[in-house]
């Protein structure tokens, strides 16, 4: 009994030292879920935490050289991240300044629904085409369509889809009215964005705009095209090389409801409440210490009474 008391303390004692490094990491890994807030840039967290497993686990096994590789790894992938999402942490970095930490744990966005998306974009698209202004949309369906593929990315805007907004990039007078934007979910991610063009023979009443939605839809199936003609006002909708027109408003409606879904779930905020978080936390560490204790657990409790 007595070699047993100091072998359990030191197990506590280690279980305390250790809980208390992990329960710190889950805290900055929650924060960090906090400020980024939108379930597509989990995987650049997740892929960012492996790494920095990975070089835990090589310093282990006395790996130097895989260990100094993944330690500058690490070190470029926060770097990266920072800038990235600059926006997300200036306003951590003032939160924390100003004592104001616990505002991002009260923090609730939000979410338009994607029927809200949909009617702004048809709304912004029947005042173009009343106004013969000129448009071009990039709509993704699915997945992530890597930006590379355009020609040029465009100006980065990453603002919530509202009529007024796209009415006013494609004013004849800004400096982005020429190129497209680009819409992922409920966001307008860039503006002025220059696709490639079709290489098809069309017909001479297409314009450049028409042409470059032909191009990008041939090239990438997860993405359709709105257009705004701005010599007649007509409306289009390119699909996988093929232009639908003249279109209303309301079948191209119709048809952004059939082929584009602006799922709210893309824009869920990733972290959970900090309840939840806690009573996951708790249970899983009680489960732990009666394995490691051979303690009896809550249910066969609950049976012997």
């Amino acid at each position: 009994m007595s070699g047993s008391a100091p072998g359990q303390s030191w197990i506590v004692s280690w279980l305390i030292h250790n809980g208390l490094d992990i329960g710190l990491v889950l805290i900055l890994t929650y924060l960090m879920l906090l400020i980024i807030g939108e379930r597509r840039t989990l995987w650049m967290v997740r892929g960012l935490i492996i790494l920095m497993l990975a070089a835990v686990l090589s310093e282990r096994l006395k790996l130097e050289l895989l260990k100094f590789v993944l330690e500058k790894l690490v070190l470029g992938a926060a770097v990266a991240m920072a800038v990235i999402f600059q926006s997300e942490f200036r306003r951590f970095l003032e939160l924390l300044g100003r004592g104001q930490i616990l505002q991002l744990f009260q923090r609730q966005r939000s979410l338009p629904k994607p029927n809200n998306v949909i009617d702004e974009i048809v709304d912004a698209v029947k005042e173009l085409s009343q106004n013969r202004t000129g448009a071009l949309m990039v709509l993704e369906t699915s997945g992530t369509i890597d930006m590379r593929v355009f020609v040029n990315p465009g100006v980065s805007l990453n603002g919530e889809v509202s009529k007024e907004l796209l009415q006013t990039i494609f004013q004849p007078k800004t400096l982005l009215h020429d190129g497209a934007v680009f819409i992922r979910g409920s966001r307008i991610v860039s503006a002025g964005v220059i696709l490639p063009l079709s290489e098809r023979t069309a017909s001479r009443q297409l314009g450049t705009r028409h042409r470059a939605a032909m191009g990008i839809t041939e090239r990438v199936e997860n993405c359709i095209c709105v257009v705004v003609s701005e010599e007649t006002g007509s409306i289009s909708l390119a699909e996988r090389g093929n232009l639908n027109r003249p279109l209303t408003s309301s079948k191209l409606k119709e048809l952004l409801e059939e082929r584009f879904s602006p799922s709210v779930e893309r824009e869920v905020v990733v972290a959970p409440s900090l309840g939840v978080l806690s009573r996951t936390i708790g249970l899983q560490g009680r489960i732990l210490l009666e394995r490691i204790f051979h303690l009896p657990s809550s249910k066969s409790k609950e049976q012997k009474k």
